[in-house]
């Protein structure tokens, strides 16, 4: 299941920053005695009781200047927020009155239709605090905090995840596969989850953008069961206006945190792009298995070396994902789509591998005979063991005698020699290295 998403909204200077950064456990946003400073959102991960969540600051939502670019663009930035939220809290100041303003945003709340927490900002004296009128906003109960100081946030949290779903739901078994189509606008995600589907599920068109959101499709083939989110498209910050369309980028990132396989779409006719790589670093930092998808390859004219050529590019432009296997397909002819679930089958299981200690540890000790870790002023890093720790990605703790010893190529080296010996293809592998003595339990 994803994490729920708590949206922090309000009138500009009303201490949502300072609320954003408290939550987020430290100086994210920039806090500042003037309204305006926050102008885009910003994202982070938090816990309150066990229960994760993601945070959103916004900036200052105004009506009586909407025609400055700047208060448009804030105004949407928080329209957009709210669209993404599960839960909203509304930050007001409790040292003053409310103003019209509020009211405003109140209205455009209920409209939203989502559970809304009142945070009565800026008490200094918790024994004499009136939060009378507040009630008349309709949204409940205000709870009276001092983001500054901290004082009274746990009550306000108490009241948030009051909201989030039962933890014990589950929003899929978890032995079904799930993959998501992820790509920039118009490069045939819908038409390759039709492909794989077998059946018009999804609206296919050739303007970018038709998909708005992520759409689930449960299927099954030779007996397993997949589903399969097909997301709208990505585009680079700057050429999206239509809110719509933030919102649905926003929306397929989540669809990449729910999956267990990303299938990476690119363009056979262009080729990787700037974007191309965003995208898939975001899948790759998220530890997800990956398969680079190059579709359209029917309208690429070739010869019998063009595509090594073409694969030869993808890895230098990908450098970060030379694990990533790679499919030639037309969605639209249906050209190697048959080859697909099997590579995502191949590439989830690689993605939850274990190996034992015992069986890491005696390759361990041949790969440092082999290689030897280099000096640093006369001392040497010393490989002590490893472990696997983790899954979903394959996740290894390097115990060492200094952690500062490991160099960034010799960390490469044990990570390649992973891969040489147990596969994790379409893997990330995550290695940490950690010190013995901070092995406690």
């Amino acid at each position: 299941m994803s994490k729920p998403v708590v949206a922090i909204v309000g009138r500009p200077n009303v201490g949502k920053s300072t609320l954003f950064n408290r939550l987020a456990g430290g100086l994210v946003a920039i806090v500042e005695d003037r309204p305006g400073v926050t102008r885009d959102r910003l994202y982070r991960d938090s816990e309150w009781l066990g229960r994760k969540f993601t945070i959103i600051d916004t900036g200052g939502i105004e009506f009586k200047n909407e025609q400055t670019s700047i208060s448009t663009q804030m105004r949407r930035q928080a329209e957009i927020a709210i669209e993404e939220a599960d839960v909203i809290v509304l930050v007001i100041d409790a040292q003053n009155p409310l103003t019209p303003e509020d009211e405003m945003i109140v209205q455009t709340l209920r409209r939203s239709g989502k559970p809304v927490v009142i945070a009565a900002n800026k008490v200094e004296d918790f024994s004499k605090v009136e939060l009378y009128e507040f009630y008349s906003l309709g949204l409940g109960e205000p709870i009276p905090i001092s983001a500054v100081h901290g004082m009274n946030v746990g009550d306000l949290l108490d009241q948030v995840i009051s909201y989030f779903p039962s933890e014990q739901e589950e929003e899929y078994d978890p032995d079904i596969i799930k993959i998501a189509a992820i790509g920039r606008p118009n490069v045939g995600k819908s038409s390759l989850v039709n492909a794989l589907l077998g059946e018009e599920r999804v609206i296919v068109s050739n303007v970018p953008g038709t998909t708005r959101d992520a759409i689930d499709s449960a299927f099954e083939h030779e007996g397993k069961h997949y589903i399969l989110i097909d997301t709208a498209g990505m585009r680079r910050k700057g050429r999206i206006e239509e809110l719509t369309e933030r919102y649905s980028v926003s929306r397929s990132l989540r669809a990449v945190d729910r999956s267990d396989v990303v299938l990476m779409l690119i363009d056979g006719s262009e080729g990787v792009t700037e974007q191309d790589k965003k995208i898939a670093g975001y899948a790759h930092e998220s530890g997800k298995g990956i398969i680079l998808v190059v579709n359209k390859w029917d309208l690429v004219e070739k010869d019998e070396k063009t595509m090594n050529r073409f694969e030869k590019d993808i890895r230098e432009q990908l450098g970060f994902m030379q694990y990533a296997p790679t499919l030639f397909i037309s969605a639209k002819t249906g050209q190697r789509v048959n080859r697909l679930l099997e590579l995502v089958d191949f590439v989830a299981e690689q993605n939850s591998t274990r190996i034992t200690t015992a069986t890491i540890n005696t390759l361990v000790r041949e790969w440092v005979h082999l290689n030897p870790p280099p000096t640093d002023k006369g001392r040497r890093l010393k490989i002590l063991y490893i472990t696997q720790v983790g899954v979903k990605p394959p996740t290894f703790v390097c115990f060492v005698n200094d952690p500062e010893l490991m160099h960034f190529s010799y960390k490469r080296y044990l990570e390649n020699q992973l891969r040489k010996s147990f596969g994790f293809e379409g893997s990330p592998i995550h290695l940490v290295v950690r010190q013995k003595d901070e092995e406690k339990e």
